[in-house]
């Protein structure tokens, strides 16, 4: 086994997932690495990494999913999302960033890694619609959870849940947001000693 499924396999192992996820994760990692040298996608180079502090990471949010649908909000090169879609096929994923570059690089992934529950969009998530609501909305990227509800809030359901995934979390976060509920849960992501969060909100 090379040294990238190697740290997947152990790593899915610890968070009790299904080892059949090793070789999509692992060719995704690949087309990341590919695609990386043009269009910068991620500052991450090694294996030790990519599995870890970009694909594990991003698994540590499936106990908190709740469906039909999942909206990943600034996806960059794919994450959380693409990892998420891997390991729940059941659900819709709709992945979202402001970068034509960066969701012209999603695209070509989800096309080639088969996931046929990935839709991909191109725009700013103030300016982004969908009717039904998502009973799901994650992110890595929003620097502040304040900036995330508000940018979000319109494409929430009412008894949907909003996870901002996170890794020290500061004291303002920790206050919450208004008539908001809000819960901080540590994770702990295979291979990363530095603190994890994951802030989840849902409306009182």
């Amino acid at each position: 086994m090379a040294k990238l499924e190697k740290l997947l396999a152990d790593g899915l192992q610890e968070l009790g997932l299904d080892a059949g996820l090793v070789d999509p994760l692992a060719a995704y990692a690949r087309l990341l690495r590919k695609w990386n040298r043009v269009y910068n996608l991620t500052a991450l180079q090694s294996d030790e990494d990519l599995a870890r502090l970009y694909l594990l990471d991003s698994l540590t949010a499936l106990p908190h999913l709740q469906g039909p649908n999942v909206l990943d909000v600034g996806t960059g090169g794919g994450t959380p999302g693409i990892p998420l879609a891997l390991a729940r096929p059941d659900l819709q994923f709709v992945l979202l960033d402001s970068s034509a570059k960066k969701t012209r690089f999603v695209r070509q992934a989800v096309i080639e890694l088969g996931l046929a529950n990935v839709r991909v969009e191109t725009g700013r998530v103030e300016r982004f619609s969908f009717a039904p609501g998502f009973a799901t909305i994650v992110s890595r990227a929003f620097s502040s959870l304040e900036d995330f509800i508000a940018l979000t809030r319109h494409l929430l359901r009412d008894d949907g849940v909003w996870l901002a995934m996170k890794g020290q979390v500061s004291g303002e976060e920790q206050t919450g947001i208004v008539g908001l509920k809000t819960g901080i849960v540590p994770v702990k992501t295979p291979g990363v000693e530095a603190e994890r969060h994951i802030i989840v909100v849902c409306r009182e």
